[in-house]
């Protein structure tokens, strides 16, 4: 361990915590004000390339794999560090943020793996921020619990040996954390994260025998890679932990980071454990790089926009033969679906759909898949179990059979499928709700059976700012503007009054989400992330 100098970390503008003291600990903040010394300065020149990359976009309407790293590609000797024994089945994995009872739920849910995520499915006030370590950190020591004072129920922890392996992820490199700050500069919420759990964890872990281990969200370049890796080189030193002991698998859910799969790989080739393919960010990712480019970019209803569709399927066969390849694993995509307790027909409905994308991802190589939730657990399971029977993955399958030009991945116009009217309706909906559900500080939302996170609120903007922009005409031959928007926005405002009472209604953040859903869809200059003006307004 480092010798500790005093931190110049700088609590700002936050209502104490009840045991905040446990992770707010002066060895803590002062690792965390080492990392935003070292690492945040090159942080702020990669988001400043991606602006550059985006301009380049605009100007071309085309990506490529990139020639300068043509030899990393084309060198078949190197392979991902081997993966340890906790991270080598992940044939299901929940995803859920760290509140206690979810930290309780996703661990007995029966998956080999939980995402817990401080980021898209976490609105990031302090509370969140700084309790959800605290519950992790329980966990670990076994002395969590949690009593629904609603229903009186309550959960504890099962054996051991029946809970699943932790994947912690750290918000996106573009978000700060206003409420820690040296010299008056925010930190990134991404070192914050990464840093207090690290710090507190990562020796308890290896005695488990259970990581430490993360997801990375929102990469966009083999250099933002480069980054999180040399962070893991200094932590694991700081620490006094073995190099090669973080295992991380990287979240494929931007455009750019598709054309850079096996560069990302080979950055972190010592860390490495595998590679996520993601579907509301991605396409979120396609309309905020390619939005000027013209009609054969326009994207359909989100909804009809399946993993199926030519140009998702590019994507999603090339990340399993790319991870295969280099010896990693590859993870497929969410099962959103959240059953309901009164009807038994949606459910059938719901678990059939989930039941064919499941085995779907299984049979075209992957080696595990997300769910939402814990009844969909089973469902996946035994899609995984009818291909891989008693083998941990399939790393095997090399999918030599695929071949994907660069063109391929941005084929949108490949989709025969267009936008509609009530697409627009929903993603006014869904948006206005997920975001006043954020604003009040929670990340995952059942909207509409759905599990919905914030790439749900990014793509649905997007698409209304898209379709907008782009001058769609619906199947009725009314016209996307600005005036239709704001009139299905006030329609869908006064129908959540209705349905919630005035009483309800204005006890919430609605005509707070509804301007704020507009604002990011109708104004000319494309926010490059809803959370950003979002953040401000979370208090």
């Amino acid at each position: 361990m480092s010798a500790l100098a005093p931190s110049p970390l700088a609590i700002v503008d936050a209502e104490p915590l009840p045991r905040q003291e446990e992770v707010l600990t002066d060895a803590a903040l002062a690792f965390v004000a080492e990392l935003h010394r070292l690492f945040t300065p090159r942080r702020d020149e990669l988001l400043a390339r991606r602006a550059e990359r985006r301009a380049e976009i605009a100007r071309t309407s085309t990506l490529d794999f990139l020639p300068e790293t043509a030899a990393i590609r084309e060198d078949d000797s190197w392979k991902v560090a081997p993966a340890p024994a906790a991270l080598n089945d992940r044939r299901v994995e929940i995803t859920g943020p760290t509140d206690r009872k979810m930290t309780i739920n996703a661990l007995n849910s029966g998956a080999k793996v939980w995402l817990a995520d401080f980021e898209d499915a976490s609105a990031p006030t302090w509370e969140n921020v700084v309790l959800g370590q605290l519950n992790l950190t329980d966990a670990y020591e076994r002395r969590i619990d949690f009593t629904d004072e609603r229903t009186g129920k309550s959960y504890a922890l099962k054996d051991a040996g029946d809970l699943a392996t932790v994947v912690m992820r750290p918000r996106g490199w573009h978000l700060d954390e206003r409420h820690l700050q040296v010299d008056g500069k925010p930190v990134p919420g991404a070192l914050v994260d990464f840093g207090l759990y690290f710090f507190h964890n990562a020796k308890r872990l290896i005695e488990l025998g259970k990581g430490p281990f993360f997801y990375l969200p929102k990469t966009e370049s083999y250099l933002e890679a480069r980054l999180w890796n040399d962070i893991f080189v200094f932590a694991q030193d700081y620490v006094g932990i073995p190099q090669g002991t973080v295992r991380a698998t990287v979240l494929i859910e931007t455009i750019t980071a598709a054309y850079q799969m096996e560069e990302i790989l080979y950055e972190l080739r010592d860390h490495a454990s595998g590679l996520n393919a993601g579907r509301w960010d991605y396409l979120f990712s396609i309309v905020k790089n390619f939005r000027d480019g013209g009609s054969k970019f326009v994207l359909p209803d989100r909804n009809l926009v399946t993993m199926t569709a030519p140009f998702m399927r590019a994507y999603t066969e090339l990340l399993v033969r790319t991870c295969h390849k280099r010896g990693a694993h590859a993870i497929g995509g969410m099962a959103a679906f959240i059953p309901s307790r009164k009807d038994a027909e949606v459910n059938k409905v719901a678990f059939e759909k989930v039941k064919n994308d499941k085995d779907r991802e299984a049979g075209d190589g992957f080696d595990g898949s997300w769910v939402a939730h814990p009844d969909l657990v089973p469902i996946a399971m035994k899609s995984f179990d009818a291909v891989l029977g008693d083998k941990p993955n399939q790393k095997e399958r090399l999918r030599e059979d695929v071949h994907v030009a660069p063109g391929d991945l941005i084929a949108i116009d490949s989709l025969d499928a267009k936008p509609t009217y009530d697409g627009l309706v929903n993603a006014v909906q869904v948006g206005i709700r997920y975001i006043e559900a954020w604003l009040r500080g929670l990340g995952a939302v059942a909207i509409f059976n759905l599990m919905e996170d914030a790439a749900t609120a990014e793509i649905s903007r997007s698409q209304i700012w898209q379709w907008i922009n782009a001058g769609v005409v619906f199947e009725s031959g009314e016209r996307a503007t600005a005036e239709l928007a704001r009139k299905v926005a006030a329609q869908e405002l006064d129908a959540i009054r209705a349905e919630i009472g005035d009483e309800a209604f204005a006890a919430g953040k609605w005509q707070q989400a509804h301007d704020l859903l507009l604002q990011v869809s109708l104004d000319a200059d494309y926010a490059d992330f809803l959370t950003l003006p979002a953040y401000e307004q979370l208090r």
